[in-house]
């Protein structure tokens, strides 16, 4: 159905969330008995207490996810059976999806409309996607002499740590879980600890789908404790993390430190919005603007916060962008009249507050917003003008709803500020001229480039950044499963068959 502002609350307050962790087909406590509250942003209130798993835990998971592993029953299994199960898992999410949204909302401040369109549409979309992939991945045959056959497969490359991140929660389990699930691996998922309730409710889902114990096991924890264990753990081969640049630092350390495991990585962004002195600044580009830096409360890691507009248009674009983000109602994440919800956390909200406070300071002008209001952990959206490139405003991953505008002269000084950063996630450019766009596209040193509109593609096109932005891993796109799966070459020596007359 469709939710309402009082549906949705109604449905809330019936909602007796598990936090408890699922080790080998099993709820459980934590082995040494410790949690952790998990809070409301909206409201500052505690939802419930969420197991804290440690090195206890990771290791018993660990176990089952190499038990079930190694017995084959997932990973050995006839892709169809993989393919079936994922299928249920995507009926399961899309017939559970108002129960999963009003979660998601309470658990971490989100819109409810972002919540029904990430969990009614695009997660169940990605187990199927990647459900109808595990049946339709092929090896090769290269070309021999007839002395020899040589064969290059895929297998699966065994247990996989999933680290996820808080400002999408199912949806980046979603991400990640559907293709190592696909390719036949086993997968310990640890749920950022801000927001661990939905995924733990679709660890149930998995399970009534038929997913096998010990293939799919869900950790709550914190970052230096459960994660921690996670990528120091020997009998982990791959572990796939998006969050913050230097969390992914630790976990290329961990790995160094440990076995060795490959580290797949999707980090930080700070991402330009390029518009050229030939765009026509029409509703839709505004549009676009806004919801590149203000989607999501900005707490996205492609958020197009950096807006570089020719000077010839950068007196109407600032306040035709000043207009729209007056508009932008904030407040009551489980109000679908509401289009920004609250900060994840207290502590985050005092950081965005700080970069606001720092952009005035360093002297950019604020043209609107920045106020902060209670009891939860909201913030105005702020459009900044006057912006310069040195400023930290326009340097550092401020991660909520901060808009500055950047005056540039002609397109070259455009491109030379955008590639001007430490990340390399997305860009995007708007122009009339597909020769120009072309031009900027190949020279901006990032993994997503979208033109006339911001977009991060869809669950068809692989997303992962360059420089401190990310690895050679890809989330979504057949590439996503290319970083679940080994590459074998079997070589066959053959002889010609002897003839009997």
């Amino acid at each position: 159905m469709t939710l309402t502002k009082d549906s949705a609350h109604a449905l809330a307050s019936k909602l007796a969330p598990n936090g408890l962790a699922f080790i080998d087909g099993k709820f459980a406590a934590a082995a040494e008995g410790a949690t952790f509250d998990t809070i409301n942003p909206a409201t500052g209130q505690v939802i419930t207490a969420v197991a804290h798993c440690g090195g206890t835990d990771v290791d018993r998971a660990v176990k089952a996810a190499r038990r079930s592993f190694d017995d084959g029953l997932w990973s050995r299994a006839a892709p169809e059976f993989r393919k079936e199960a994922l299928l249920r898992l995507a009926e399961l999410v899309r017939a559970n999806a108002d129960e999963l949204v009003v979660l998601e909302s309470i658990d971490s401040g989100k819109t409810i409309t972002d919540c029904a369109n990430e969990i009614g549409r695009e997660v169940p979309n990605f187990f199927q996607w990647y459900g109808e992939l595990a049946d339709k991945s092929f090896g090769k045959v290269a070309p021999t002499g007839e002395n020899a056959l040589a064969l290059i497969v895929k297998e699966p490359a065994g247990v996989v740590g999933l680290v996820l991140p808080w400002n999408f929660p199912l949806l980046m389990a979603a991400w990640k879980m559907a293709p190592a699930l696909a390719a036949g691996c086993s997968v310990l998922v640890k749920p950022a600890e801000q927001t661990p309730l939905s995924v733990l409710r679709l660890a149930e889902l998995a399970q009534e789908a038929g997913i096998p114990d010990g293939v799919l096991n869900v950790l709550p924890g914190l970052g230096e404790t459960t994660g921690q264990a996670i990528g120091r753990h020997p009998d982990i081969d791959i572990v796939s993390f998006t969050g913050s640049t230097e969390v992914g630092g630790y976990f290329l350390r961990y790995a160094g430190e440990s076995n060795l495991k490959v580290i797949g990585l999707e980090m930080g962004g700070k991402s330009p919005f390029i518009v050229l002195d030939d765009a026509d600044l029409t509703d839709d580009l505004i549009e676009h603007a806004a919801m590149s830096a203000f989607w999501n409360g900005g707490q996205n890691c492609s958020a197009n916060m950096r807006q570089l507009v020719d000077r010839s248009l950068a007196e109407e674009f600032a306040h035709r962008v000043t207009v729209r983000a007056k508009a932008f109602r904030v407040g009551d994440p489980l109000d679908p009249a509401t289009n920004i919800g609250a900060m994840v956390t207290a502590e985050h909200q005092t950081r965005v507050m700080g970069y606001i406070e720092r952009g005035s300071a360093e002297g950019a002008r604020l043209l609107t917003g920045g106020g902060s209001t209670g009891p939860g952990y909201f913030i105005e959206p702020a459009v900044f003008a006057d912006m310069t490139p040195t400023m930290s405003i326009a340097r550092e991953e401020i991660f909520g709803p901060v808009l500055g505008i950047l005056p540039v002269a002609g397109m070259e000084m455009a491109l030379q500020i955008a590639r001007d950063t430490d990340y390399g996630l997305h860009a995007t450019v708007f122009t009339k001229d597909i020769d120009r766009a072309i031009y900027m596209a190949r020279r901006l040193p990032c993994g997503t480039v979208s033109v006339n509109g911001f977009s991060e593609g869809d669950v068809k096109t692989p997303f992962g950044g360059y420089k401190r932005s990310g690895s050679l891993a890809r989330d979504n796109g057949t590439e996503a499963m290319d970083q679940y799966l080994q590459t074998k070459t079997i070589w066959i020596s053959t002889a010609q068959p002897s003839v009997s007359l």
